[in-house]
């Protein structure tokens, strides 16, 4: 078997890992942390500055959301710029994997409620 065949088998057949080795649990966890996938969502409309993103997330302090910033820049879902306009500062705005995310996870939000209960 060649090694890209080998490679799309290993993808195919579950085999037993720990969740922190799988990339599918470390991107669950990461958009599940608390305000990630909500500042995604606010970006998706457009560029903001740090105080605008502070205004749309009533509860987060600053020092969190300059934390969750910084997260979502590591891992290229989003952008920082800077803006020449009066009073200076940046805006953040999504990457084109940010994008991709957003997409994603506007069809969890197209399922229908009842999607994912259990059944009796």
């Amino acid at each position: 078997m060649t090694e890209p065949a080998m490679a799309e088998a290993n993808l195919e057949a579950p085999a037993p890992r720990r969740p922190d080795l799988c990339p599918v649990e470390d991107w669950l966890a990461f958009l599940g942390h608390r305000w990630n996938a909500l500042m995604l969502w606010h970006l998706s409309v457009g560029a903001r500055r740090h105080g605008e993103l502070m205004a749309c997330l009533p509860g987060i302090t600053a020092k969190v959301l300059s934390e969750r910033l910084d997260g979502l820049m590591q891992r290229g879902l989003i952008e920082r710029n800077a803006v020449s306009t009066f009073p200076r500062g940046v805006v953040y705005a999504l990457s084109e994997g940010g994008r991709q995310v957003v997409a994603i996870l506007d069809r969890f939000e197209a399922l229908p409620p009842s999607f994912g209960e259990p059944r009796h």
